[in-house]
């Protein structure tokens, strides 16, 4: 994916300026800065659910976007949002949502109504729809808030896996600790990106 010269604005805040960003596959790339900088208004504008002001955005492939709040039906199973993304999706099977289930321990949830859930649990949902059609680019925000430690452990082998298997992966992150499993590190300061390699 690769984002040219994008800009946006509130009104006369101006959020993102001139924002260069290229993520090729086999990248897992870490966005980090304070709270209203922009990162999730920059992970929007990369799937394309909000329009830059200017600049240009390049996607290849399946799209998976998991926002940092899920949007969910609470009246609705576990299983039938699954069914309703395969559809979305048109995956023949749930066969990889099932793997991403054991993964993330989802399997016991599957006729529970998303209502009766934790917050952890429902964010582990969100993101196994994000991930159920295998994209290309994922695009992550903060897709691990409410993880027990166990879960943010497996998290990350999966994040690795995927990036191994040639997957373009954007993480927005406050976790400090977290830091060491990107390939690089983006951070959004007063508009712009400012970019650190993590690995020599």
């Amino acid at each position: 994916m690769q984002i040219g010269g994008v800009c946006k604005d509130y009104g006369r805040r101006q959020v993102l300026r001139d924002v260069d960003l290229d993520v090729p596959a086999g990248t897992l790339l870490g966005v980090v800065g304070e709270n209203g900088a922009g990162k999730s208004t920059l992970l929007q504008i990369a799937v394309g659910q909000l329009a830059p002001d200017r600049g240009t955005v390049t996607r290849t492939g399946a799209v998976g976007y998991c926002p940092q709040r899920a949007v969910l039906n609470e009246a609705f199973t576990v299983g039938q949002h699954l069914r309703l993304f395969q559809m979305a999706y048109r995956l023949p099977t749930l066969e990889r949502a099932g793997e991403l289930m054991d993964l993330l321990a989802l399997t016991g949830c599957w006729r529970q109504p998303v209502g009766e859930l934790s917050g952890g649990t429902r964010q582990k949902l969100n993101l196994l729809i994000a991930l159920m059609h295998d994209p290309q680019l994922l695009v992550l925000d903060e897709p691990y808030q409410g993880f027990d430690w166990d879960t943010h452990q497996r998290f990350w082998t999966l994040a690795a896996e995927l990036r191994d298997q040639g997957r373009a992966i954007i993480v927005v992150s406050h976790l400090l600790h977290d830091l060491h499993h990107f390939d690089a590190i983006a951070h959004l300061r007063q508009g712009r990106l400012h970019f650190e390699e993590t690995h020599p």
